[in-house]
């Protein structure tokens, strides 16, 4: 299939019954997000986030690699008699052809910040179950003279507001860009369309870089979410997520359009791993760039 993504950007009325459900549980966003494509939902991955600093006028953005309809989500939950433009579908393209290395963006992310561990701190009650069992295979493996299977880890959502800053700053690199250390002791304080930027819960405005140098990034939210996944709900998800903003350069054109385009770490089903730019504010100091060649 050629790729040809589009970028949309769907209001939501949070007053309507619907909409409460949809804005609580990123699982029935999820579902409602995959019908505005017409073809079957395994031949594409959508990636979305929901943008919710006004809580009166959420809205979320949708990644796709063929042009959505979205008339069943307006109709459902958003504005269908009001006037006004409650649905906006532009071509990503030409912001990809644009890309070049040395470049500086404003950036959000709602990511899923984890690590991997073979024995959680606090296990729920099937991680404890499944590590019995690889016990039990393990005792029973070296009475047979073999040697175990590798131990299973487990995906375990990091907890604290430094935790997951750090899981990003660890991260860039491969993504394809940087994030620029502050030029004093705090983040340049931008507006990139978010009327919450404020620090994060533990009162971090930006995060240590090298020799403790604040980098120019900030959480602007952390939410914690408990769903049902199956088709009696008797798995539980739990999801831990951080909203992300600041500024990014740019070091890699090609591998920064690739993680545009295909998101970056886990819970893209749940709303994660959609990165987004934008133009710098004016006004914002450039810094002088450094290009290779």
């Amino acid at each position: 299939m050629t790729t040809m993504p589009y970028l949309s950007r769907i209001r939501i009325n949070p007053l309507r019954a619907a909409s409460r459900t949809l804005l609580a549980n990123p699982r029935a966003l999820h579902g409602a997000v995959m019908a505005a494509i017409p073809s079957r939902p395994d031949t594409q991955r959508l990636l979305w986030r929901l943008d919710a600093d006004d809580a009166r006028r959420p809205h979320v953005l949708v990644l796709s690699r063929t042009r959505p309809d979205w008339s069943h989500l307006v109709e459902q939950a958003g504005w269908p008699d009001a006037d006004g433009e409650h649905v906006l579908i532009r071509d990503y393209a030409p912001l990809l052809a644009r890309l070049a290395d040395g470049q500086e963006f404003g950036f959000r992310l709602t990511a899923n910040p984890v690590q991997n561990t073979s024995r959680p701190e606090k296990m729920t009650t099937c991680q404890a179950e499944a590590v019995e069992r690889a016990a039990e295979r393990a005792r029973a493996a070296r009475a047979e003279g073999r040697e175990p299977d590798r131990a299973r880890s487990f995906r375990i959502g990091h907890r604290t507001a430094a935790a997951q800053l750090d899981w990003l700053l660890s991260r860039t690199e491969r993504w394809g860009f940087t994030i620029p250390t502050s030029p004093g002791s705090e983040a340049r304080s931008m507006d990139l369309g978010a009327a919450g930027t404020q620090p994060d819960a533990a009162g971090q405005n930006g995060a240590g870089g090298p020799a403790g140098a604040a980098r120019e990034v900030r959480i602007i939210a952390r939410e914690r979410h408990q769903f049902g996944k199956g088709a009696r709900r008797r798995t539980q998800v739990v999801l831990r997520t951080a909203t992300f903003q600041g500024l990014l350069r740019v070091t890699d054109a090609e591998l920064l359009a690739d993680r545009l385009l295909h998101g970056v770490g886990p819970g893209k089903a749940y709303g994660c791993g959609l990165l987004t730019l934008a133009p710098l504010p004016a006004g914002t100091i450039r810094r002088p760039v450094t290009t290779r060649g």
